[in-house]
């Protein structure tokens, strides 16, 4: 029935070339935000970027090359899985990497609304705090990019592409300015083989380590729209080759830019590489003082880009479970004009908005620590659908049915086996982490049970809708 359902979709339109998916790669993967809460920690996190680059991007790269070549179809990750493992397995692989976007929208755009603050040279400071000031912005981020997307993916696919380059421009800039310190000025935070080695015995670290492999993630995200990309068993695999080593470059070079510049007990750890880059700038010369707000502008755009990106992708996904019929049947609808899945992008902003203005709103309530406890829960949650990309992975090299245009892992059966082991690995411990709570959390057993439970509970609702489906199906 799925099947019947997937050869009679309808008709999208191949708008995404190479360029585009470049770009879509390093709006969707690349947080320059994620650069002030590694310098916090200290010089130790270069090498926390460098083992997860080896142990999880690399491998991550590696697998969505192999895959999206082998089955360059939509629905990426969710339709591999039910092609190795059968519909159960590919709706819960699915439904977590759509549910768990729905609740990542609140901090995405929070983050924006932060470092949008440097445009008014306010540093990320009162400004950032009103929900007068937030609310209007972040609703109004989300729902341009809703309306620029529903228009057609030849439309919205500019926003995406204008969010890459305003979102690696600030970080090119940083990385120049990283240099220049280099060569002209003192570090800001001692750099020796004492202070670049982290401590990874304790809690701290090995929770920055699972946030590492947090910020790494989303490689596979334009594999989700393979119908709507031109040639896509060619142009997938090469947009990874060129976006990730721009991506580790950037977190790895401009973390250590920020630690040059800035001293990590006065970071801000939204705002930092803005702190840096004002710094860099302040340095060379006072007349240079619009270089921060300018970087703020543009990365408010990749910020708007990149809310496009995670709105787009996981809604395709959710587009192909309602044409399987697990969703209700209105997500496998197709504008008549614009040719997109506008019903499944409006459901998804509209829960985005709910849990926005539950976190916006209810700060201070009982309302905050149901959002904070959603918060943990989202990381458990977001990397099952990591689990089943490495073992799907392994489950079709196995098979060994390679098309000659398949791009396979180098290394023959042994490349292959790192890049699903090391994948699975550092993916179980970055769920292990999230059920551990912080030393200030209070109640161990309780925390854990909270995001647990909360990760099981969203789990349950998925089943619900799944067995639902199932029954109406032999009916």
């Amino acid at each position: 029935m799925a099947t019947e359902a997937t050869q009679s979709k309808p008709h999208l339109v191949r708008a995404l070339k190479l360029r585009d998916l470049v770009l879509f790669n390093l709006v969707a993967v690349l947080g320059l935000r994620h650069l002030g809460t590694t310098a916090k920690f200290g010089p130790g996190s270069l090498l926390m970027w460098l083992i997860a680059a080896i142990f999880f991007f690399i491998p991550q790269g590696l697998a969505v090359t192999e895959l999206s070549s082998r089955f360059p179809k939509e629905g990426g990750v969710y339709f591999w899985t039910k092609r190795a493992l059968g519909e159960g397995h590919g709706f819960l692989c699915g439904w977590c990497y759509w549910v768990n976007n729905v609740l990542y929208y609140p901090n995405l755009l929070i983050s924006a609304a932060v470092i949008s603050t440097f445009m008014f040279g306010k540093n990320g400071t009162a400004l950032s705090d009103s929900w007068a000031y937030a609310l209007p912005v972040t609703l109004g981020i989300l729902w341009i990019a809703v309306l620029i997307n529903i228009v057609g993916l030849g439309a919205g696919k500019w926003l995406q592409n204008a969010g890459g380059i305003g979102t690696y421009v600030p970080g090119l800039i940083l990385i120049l300015l990283g240099v220049y310190g280099a060569t002209t000025a003192a570090p800001a935070n001692e750099l020796s083989a004492a202070t670049l080695k982290p401590d990874l015995g304790n809690f701290s670290a090995l929770n920055l380590l699972a946030s590492i492999a947090f910020a790494f993630a989303g490689l596979e995200l334009a594999s989700i729209m393979g119908d709507e990309v031109e040639n896509p068993r060619r142009n997938l695999p090469r947009s990874i080759f060129i976006s990730a080593p721009l991506i580790a470059i950037a977190y790895i070079v401009g973390t250590g830019a920020v630690l040059w510049w800035i001293p990590n007990k006065d970071l801000n750890v939204v705002s930092g590489f803005l702190q840096a880059i004002k710094a860099g700038a302040d340095k060379i010369s006072p007349t240079l003082w619009w270089i921060a707000p300018v970087c703020a502008a543009l990365y408010t755009i990749g910020n708007l880009g990149s809310v496009g990106a995670w709105l787009i992708g996981p809604a395709r996904m959710a587009f192909v479970i309602g044409l399987d019929r697990y969703f209700p049947k209105a997500f496998g609808a197709v504008h008549p004009r614009w040719h997109t899945p506008y019903i499944a992008i409006l459901v998804q902003a509209t829960l985005g908005t709910i849990f926005l203005l539950v976190s916006v709103l209810g700060k201070g309530t009982n309302v905050e620590n149901v959002y904070l406890i959603l918060l943990d829960t989202q990381i458990l949650i977001y990397f099952i659908p990591y689990l089943y990309l490495f073992i799907v992975f392994l489950i079709h090299r196995r098979r060994g049915q390679n098309p000659g245009d398949v791009m396979l892992v180098p290394g023959g059966s042994i490349g292959a086996w790192f890049t699903g082991v090391s994948g699975i690995i550092v993916t179980l411990f970055a769920i292990i982490i999230a059920t551990i709570p912080p030393p200030d959390m209070g109640i161990a057993t309780l925390f854990r049970l909270k995001v647990i439970g909360g990760a099981l509970g969203f789990i349950l609702i998925g089943g619900l809708i799944y067995w639902r489906a199932r029954f109406k199906k032999a009916h």
